[in-house]
């Protein structure tokens, strides 16, 4: 069970590892397809719907994140970001939050400097191993891109 505090405002997120499972599909013309959970893109709807505010930092740039940005009208999406924890550091500033208000949630070692910002850091349960390992990080019971950021989502509205 993740232990989160009623005080969180922010729920910021990597992408690709923990909206999908990690995997790159291509096709024979070398085409990029991702799978995405739609138990997640639920889990984003009812996060705004909540009044949380929510931010995608991703290491890759890709369509999907405009799907989301358009989708929900998000001004946090923010694509090919090699430092992360610079730029979750931007957007706290921005908000004024401290970091127990705010949840990163990543699943590899470039996660690590967001992790670094906040007192929630979260992983799904097949994140790199080193992540699994970061102090005091929480493990979600589902595996990115299978419903893990919609857990995260249902324990938050019901901490």
């Amino acid at each position: 069970m993740l232990k989160l505090s009623k005080n969180i405002k922010l729920f910021a997120s990597d992408f690709d590892g923990v909206f999908t499972d990690g995997s790159l599909y291509l096709d024979e013309d070398l085409k990029q397809v991702k799978k995405v959970n739609f138990s997640d893109i639920m889990g984003v709807s009812r996060l705004i719907k909540a009044g949380y505010k929510f931010a995608i930092i991703s290491g890759e740039t890709s369509n999907i994140l405009n799907y989301f940005k358009n989708k929900f009208n998000i001004d946090e999406i923010h694509g090919g970001i090699r430092q992360k924890g610079i730029v979750l550091s931007e957007i706290m500033q921005k908000y004024n939050l401290n970091s127990d208000e705010v949840i990163y949630m990543g699943d590899d070692v470039n996660d690590i400097a967001a992790f670094e910002c906040v007192k929630y850091p979260i992983a799904p349960k097949n994140a790199n191993p080193i992540v699994k390992v970061y102090p005091n990080i929480q493990i979600t019971e589902n595996s990115g891109g299978a419903g893990a950021f919609r857990e995260v989502v249902e324990a938050l509205l019901n901490s």
